[in-house]
């Protein structure tokens, strides 16, 4: 499966990753994040945690 991260704004204080799949079909939503730093860590746990199989 090929999916795609897409970050989007909410409000004015916040972002949030979506995880599509290649029909556009949302697979898993996260949390609220106050920084986009703590956003991109987020990305990196997800990749490394469905590298690993857990």
């Amino acid at each position: 499966m090929s999916g795609r991260f897409e970050i989007h704004r909410v409000g004015d204080e916040s972002y949030r990753l979506r995880l599509t799949d290649q029909h556009g079909n949302i697979v898993a939503v996260s949390p609220d994040y106050k920084h986009v730093s703590a956003l991109m860590d987020g990305i990196t746990a997800l990749r490394e945690n469905a590298a690993t199989g857990v």
